[in-house]
């Protein structure tokens, strides 16, 4: 507030009391009287926990850069637990909203979390900047002015793989997901190309969330019939899925393939030689050869204790660029949130992933690319090499009118 007198304060406070416009510099000075608050509702225990994790870090990454401070205000980030729990989320978006008046929320990591908040997110005028929970209603049916999207839909990943794995894999596939709604969201989307391509499904089971023994769905694919299997698992769920399919004796006879969140980095190490040659969609790597990718993993890593980022750091850190430019581009002002939705549709940058940009009908990120990826062996352990790539990767929705 340098430089504003108490007379001219009261004056222009009182007019904004009274319902007079004021001026813009009346606005930026209080705008920057306080930090930007973000709500963080991620989980941080639990089988998705190095999910919540990895997106906060990539946060985190940006932040420091801009020492914490954007258009003259401090960054405060306040994470919330959700547990992998609808209930838990719910309320403790409730909490953030009403209780620590944030000005952007981020997160979750569950569609199940992402489709109870979105009512609270839309009727309270609260802006979401979805880092990762792929609901297609989100971006469809139930989208909203107030929503973004930084990580993908559950189509975007799995659409492009059916064709793909029907022509260059086998046309006789088994399919496995956890049974909630992201895992039949990406199963039905891979699906839409598979059959279309001449691809036959022999079969398909639900594992619950959290699943520890995969004997008795293993034991349906082997007797199956199946030439490959195409799989959704992500965290823990990944690490016992992919160890158990090689100790069961699958992996040399029925190709694993998958969506890219099954060998993601944040998984690899535990599922060791078992994950080698697993084929995946996906819409990042830490292999990508690009500047900005190279700089992000270098930078990451030596923030980290030499982690390697996986595609849930790129949300983070995609989700923390995004609330950055839109920030500048407002002279730090939060409480004229129109102006702030309008800023964040337009933000366009070069991502690990490669040019990022929100569709205007939606608010979901156009993925640059979807890279078919394998596990392979490189300098310095496992990782996913891209073998192929599917352009220009936008989710469907085309009936939202995104109502205030």
């Amino acid at each position: 507030m340098r430089g504003l007198t108490r007379r001219t304060f009261l004056a222009g406070a009182s007019a904004a009391a009274a319902g007079v416009t004021v001026g813009p510099w009346v606005l930026r000075s209080m705008a920057q009287g306080a930090p930007v608050k973000i709500g963080l509702v991620l989980p941080y225990t639990g089988v998705y926990a190095v999910l919540g994790e990895s997106i906060t870090q990539g946060m985190e990454l940006v932040f420091a850069r801009e020492n914490w401070t954007v258009a003259g205000r401090k960054v405060e980030m306040i994470k919330e637990d959700d547990e992998m729990k609808p209930p838990v989320g719910i309320r403790k978006t409730e909490k953030l909203i009403d209780g620590d008046n944030v000005d952007i929320l981020t997160g979750p990591v569950h569609s199940g979390i992402l489709m109870g908040m979105r009512d609270k997110v839309h009727n309270s005028k609260t802006i979401l900047i979805v880092s990762n929970a792929g609901a297609d209603a989100i971006s469809r049916e139930r989208c909203s002015r107030w929503i973004f999207r930084t990580s993908f839909s559950n189509w975007q990943p799995n659409q492009p793989m059916g064709g793909w794995v029907a022509k260059n894999v086998a046309k006789d596939v088994f399919i496995t997901a956890p049974n909630y709604q992201a895992g039949k969201d990406q199963l039905g989307a891979f699906k839409e190309t598979f059959v279309p391509a001449g691809g036959k499904l022999v079969g398909e089971d639900y594992p619950k969330l959290g699943e520890t023994d995969y004997a008795p769905y293993l034991t349906k694919i082997k007797q199956s019939g199946a030439k490959a299997v195409y799989a959704f698992f992500s965290g823990t769920d990944a690490v016992n899925f992919v160890k158990q399919y090689d100790d069961f004796g699958l992996k040399q006879s029925i190709k694993l393939t998958g969506a890219g969140f099954l060998t993601e980095p944040d998984v690899l190490p535990a599922q060791g030689k078992s994950a080698l040659g697993v084929i995946t969609g996906h819409f990042y790597t830490p292999q990508l050869d690009s500047p900005t990718n190279r700089k992000f993993v270098t930078d990451f890593k030596a923030k980290f204790n030499n982690k390697t980022p996986d595609g849930f750091a790129c949300q983070g850190y995609d989700t923390a660029e995004v609330i950055v430019r839109a920030l500048k581009a407002v002279s730090g002002n939060t409480r004229d949130k129109d102006r702030l939705v309008d800023a964040i549709a337009k933000v366009e940058f070069d991502s690990p992933r490669g040019r990022f940009r929100f569709d205007p009908k939606t608010h979901n990120v156009i993925q640059p690319f979807i890279y078919v990826r394998e596990v392979k062996e490189v300098s310095g352990g496992l990782d996913n090499v891209p073998i192929d790539k599917i352009a220009n990767v936008t989710d469907p929705g085309t009936g939202c009118t995104l109502p205030a």
